[in-house]
């Protein structure tokens, strides 16, 4: 059987990441910081990867993408540009969770920067967020992981995660199939903005 070729990416935290796997190897990977602007810059980078990995669009057996928790916009941008590129290539799409993808089977509690400098504490399928100092969760595992480890638990050593695009391209390797459903973010709260409200009849 044909390894299959892999392209996931993930722009739900301050960044736009990239990986493309092929039968479980790493052909290509890339990582930007930037805080706003992932929209315009996921499909230059993606296409670099293909690029640089000598293959194209039409190759393709499988998109990843991290559905978050994370930025509210950042994460509907990668959902949306994955639902699409599954669309229009007909293979399936899988959405990963940044939580599973860097606890990556371990037994280990994932550290992910919130808002107002608050910390999203990820363990298998429970996600709390907490002020730095919390006292740490009854039963969770005691090694972090992740982004805001250091933030969550200062002076532990956290263990170490394989850059998140990678570790969702191996997700989606081993889980991507027709017929799953198609991702879907994870959100923690609801939008900050409210849709309108309908507008009053106009009465002739």
């Amino acid at each position: 059987m044909a390894e299959r070729l892999i392209l996931a990416f993930d722009t739900s935290g301050p960044h736009c990441a990239a990986a493309l796997l092929r039968g479980g190897e790493v052909v290509a990977a890339r990582e930007e910081p930037m805080t706003r602007g992932q929209a315009e810059r996921l499909m230059p980078i993606l296409e670099a990867l293909l690029s640089e990995g000598r293959t194209a669009w039409a190759d393709l057996d499988a998109i990843g993408v991290g559905v978050g928790p994370g930025n509210f916009t950042g994460t509907r941008i990668a959902v949306a540009a994955a639902r699409g590129l599954a669309l229009g290539l007909g293979i399936p799409a899988e959405g990963v969770g940044t939580v599973e993808a860097l606890a990556a089977g371990r037994n280990v509690t994932v550290c992910l920067p919130a808002p107002r400098g608050q910390v999203h504490l990820g363990w298998r399928d429970t996600i709390r967020t907490v002020e730095p100092g919390t006292p740490w969760p009854d039963g969770w595992p005691a090694t972090p992981t992740g982004p805001a480890a250091g933030v969550a638990a200062p002076g532990v050593e956290p263990a170490a995660s394989e850059p998140v695009a990678v570790a969702i391209s191996r997700i989606a390797a081993a889980r991507a199939a027709p017929g799953r459903a198609r991702p879907a973010p994870i959100y923690l709260r609801p939008a900050d903005a409210a849709p309108p409200s309908d507008p009053p009849p106009v009465v002739i």
